[in-house]
């Protein structure tokens, strides 16, 4: 799985003061192109700022046709109207992930595509509010809370086990590795001896 961070939150507002600079869909597609001849899959993340989730989504509508490109949502950078971004953490509310997850399941149905990696990226509880109100189990995507806390490996677990604790019974979780700023890279086997075991890992 290759990750493509599409809309970069930004310390500016912008000409549309949104707090995102979003990649034009035509500079992705040679990176998207080269990834399916390699049989690598592409998630586009999105770092919204002040817009919503599902506007930046539509966006990248023409690259989310393609049947190797699945979505991830990045609360961590949804902004409320007064907030800019590294002043505080931001969070997205669960109706707003279910109208990207509507509008994702309606393009896999009419473009008759498989299904699709939909993954929202967690670290704190409080980015994902009405967690239990997320729909989960939409058979056109494989939805995955992706928990991506870095640093220390006491306070990753810490993060975990708040998390997979808060979340419904059977939520799919991912774990995330990081090269640089965790101080320890955990092997394969450690990291899938996590509880609940992880479904998805991958590595930044």
């Amino acid at each position: 799985m290759f990750e493509i961070i599409a809309t970069i939150a930004d310390v500016a507002p912008g000409e549309d003061g949104d707090y995102s600079a979003e990649i034009d869909p035509a500079t992705l597609l040679p990176w998207i192109e080269a990834a399916n001849a390699a049989g690598i899959y592409v998630v586009i993340d999105l770092q919204p700022g002040r817009t919503d989730f599902l506007t930046q989504a539509q966006r990248y509508e023409s690259l989310l046709r393609r049947p190797n490109v699945g979505l991830a949502l990045d609360p961590e950078w949804r902004l409320k109207p007064n907030q800019v971004h590294l002043q505080q953490i931001g969070s997205v509310d669960a109706t707003e992930v279910n109208a990207v997850g509507d509008w994702l399941s309606g393009l896999v149905r009419s473009e008759d595509l498989p299904q699709k990696l939909f993954l929202l990226h967690q670290f704190r509880l409080s980015m994902l509010r009405n967690e239990s109100a997320i729909v989960m189990d939409r058979s056109e995507l494989a939805t995955v809370i992706q928990m991506d806390g870095q640093g220390s490996q006491a306070a990753k677990d810490e993060t975990w086990s708040a998390v997979t604790a808060a979340a419904p019974p059977g939520t799919p979780f991912g774990w995330k590795n990081f090269y640089r700023v965790d101080d320890t890279l955990l092997d394969p086997a450690d990291t899938m001896a996590k509880v609940p075991t992880p479904v998805l890992v991958s590595y930044e």
